[in-house]
């Protein structure tokens, strides 16, 4: 071998490099991860769509009549195969109930996004309360500190 590096040489190489690039990342300031907000537990889940309702009646029957299957994609193939095959007029009561759910969904997010907007407002006005006491106490010990420095001359 002329010339040439051992493997080994060259993943000794690879690694530095690779360290090297990671710093550099972080020097920079760049975030490596995006951090997710945490989920509100007490958020309402938003509401199935027509051809979910269908599937949630689908799956009941299909299982019925083909007990042995244990398969998830052949169930979901042979809904969404006899979906399409739907005329509207057959799609209409699952329709139906898709819409009666998204109001429903509507009504409870109203009610959510109440609570939410009440519960801001109560830590805000305890946020202020605290700003208005600190600084009540701000200006006692700047009156203190001022009569030392008088009795001081």
């Amino acid at each position: 071998m002329k010339g040439g590096r051992s493997k080994s040489d060259t993943k000794k190489a690879d690694a530095k490099l690779s360290v090297k690039k990671g710093a550099a990342a972080t020097k920079a300031g760049k975030k490596t991860k995006k951090e997710k907000p945490v989920k509100d537990p007490n958020k309402p889940k938003r509401p199935a769509s027509a051809f979910f309702v269908f599937m949630e009646e689908f799956r009941k029957s299909y299982k019925e009549k083909h007990p042995s299957n244990k398969s998830v994609s052949v169930v979901g193939k042979a809904g969404g195969d006899k979906w399409k095959s739907m005329s509207d007029a057959e799609k209409a009561p699952y329709v139906a109930k898709a819409e009666k759910r998204k109001v429903e969904y509507e009504k409870n997010m109203k009610a959510y996004n109440k609570k939410q907007a009440e519960g801001t407002k109560v830590v805000e006005e305890e946020d202020e309360s605290e700003k208005s006491l600190s600084e009540v106490n701000d200006q006692e010990e700047d009156e203190d500190g001022s009569e030392e420095e008088e009795d001081d001359e």
